[in-house]
């Protein structure tokens, strides 16, 4: 059987050791437009700030090991231009020798990612202007950082990334400024909920310019509709785009971003043809339709999942719930399911229930403020969503409300569970609990 597959970071690369181990005939081509394989996007921010020495420390696996140990062809600067259902071939062009390639497959796997989206704004393609979604951007930004001229940063978007870097720019000694199109940062967050980070922003110096829309890039500023601020270096921080333009001639069902549709086993909508990770859909199982939530937990088990059906073990994708967790100076933000505007968007009625409490029993010396937000269906009493801020614990908590939206528990049923308790580490209600009675 040959296997094909583009792309050879986290889905790339899952998928590829579920084959090796699981079909001992396979060839296995992979197909690579970069020159790194299988690393750590997710550390880039840490390796910025010096919290990680180098990026380095972020490669899981060589190009050599799986050459070498797997007998995977892995192949760098192999770029896949188009790809021929009918006749099962992929072509592209190999950047190392400017020539062209044509490959078959029984089996291909796209596996592409994302890349981050820089808008047309003028002068978006200024040195000054960076962006941070791989080793070799990485390296760029932090070449720039060093010089002595660069002391005002601007970061514009206020998801992860641009959060994430705020701090670890911040760790050297810049000064920074976040500029967001909505009214507050952190959007994967209620507004109720983000006024901690916006609070804890402004501890830490970092100036925030919501409401703001960007509109050019000129003379060392970032100008946008409302004013013009001072720039030595910006980052835009504003989503990624799945990479399948090179796609679009196959026919192959996508959502309106270019994500590619795929059901429980990450098929397509193309016989033979798979997908995962950033560049496919991500099953939703609160609003209970395909969705786009590009993670890195996600890709990594959507790609063993699509290996393991390729190799012809049947295993389905239970899909997600959106989990995700950050780390902003001295806070922890986590999350789970729907948030407010999710649920109006997708018209599912919701009631919330918000509490201020400690991570641990209060009368501990060093309990610390946690709040916990819930959302559930006010008829049924099921499970929507839950958001926790705090300095310890809120990952602990958004862990267990995964898992309940995940087996759709009601706020009843969260009151059942049972969860651990020591002074040291809980109360004798656990914080979700106490906002789960608080809705009863």
């Amino acid at each position: 059987m040959k296997y094909v597959i583009i792309g050879g970071d986290a889905a790339g690369m899952s998928a590829a050791m579920q084959i090796v181990h699981n079909d001992s005939e396979a060839e296995i081509t992979v197909l690579e437009k970069g020159h790194i394989y299988s690393y750590g996007q997710c550390g880039l921010p840490y390796v910025v700030g010096g919290l990680i020495k180098s990026t380095d420390d972020l490669i899981a696996r060589s190009v050599e090991t799986f050459k070498s140990k797997y007998g995977i062809d892995a192949r760098i600067l192999h770029e896949a231009t188009s790809v021929s259902p009918s006749m099962r071939k992929v072509s592209g062009e190999n950047h190392e020798t400017g020539t062209a390639f044509t490959i078959s497959y029984d089996r291909l796997l796209i596996a592409t990612g994302a890349s981050p989206m820089l808008p047309k704004w003028k002068g978006a393609s200024e040195k000054r202007v960076h962006v941070v979604k791989t080793i070799p951007d990485t390296k760029r930004l932090i070449q720039d950082l060093q010089m002595d001229q660069v002391k005002e940063v601007i970061i514009i978007g206020a998801g992860y990334i641009g959060l994430e870097l705020a701090e670890n720019i911040h760790r050297l000694g810049k000064r920074i400024r976040i500029i967001q199109r909505s009214g507050h940062i952190a959007t994967m967050l209620d507004p109720d909920m983000a006024e901690l980070l916006h609070l804890e922003a402004e501890r830490h110096g970092i100036i925030l310019a919501v409401n703001e829309e960007v509109k050019a890039i000129e003379d060392g500023h970032v100008v946008t509709d409302v004013q013009s601020h001072a720039a030595d270096l910006v980052i835009a921080a504003v989503g990624i785009r799945p990479n399948t333009t090179f796609l679009k001639k196959t026919g192959m069902n996508m959502l309106q971003n270019g994500a590619v549709i795929v059901n429980d086993r990450l098929e397509t909508s193309i016989p033979g043809i798979y997908a995962a990770g950033d560049c496919a859909t991500h099953f939703h199982l609160v609003k209970q339709k395909p969705d786009y939530i590009p993670l890195g937990t996600t890709a990594n088990k959507q790609g063993r999942i699509a290996g393991l059906n390729m190799a012809g073990k049947r295993r389905s994708f239970k899909g997600i719930t959106g989990t995700s967790v950050m780390k902003f100076f001295n806070l922890i933000a986590a999350s789970t399911g729907l948030t407010e505007k999710d649920a109006r968007e997708a018209g599912i009625p919701y009631k919330t229930s918000t509490i201020e409490t400690k991570d641990k029993a209060g009368y501990y010396p060093t309990a610390s403020p946690l709040r916990v937000k819930i959302m559930y269906d006010p008829d049924s009493g099921r499970l929507l969503g839950g958001q926790a801020i705090g300095k310890h614990g809120a990952e602990k908590r958004i862990d267990v409300l995964a898992a309940a939206l995940f087996n759709k528990m009601t706020i009843e049923e969260l009151e059942d569970l049972d969860l651990s308790y020591s002074p040291p580490v809980n109360g004798v209600w656990d914080p979700i609990q106490q906002a789960a009675r608080r809705a009863t």
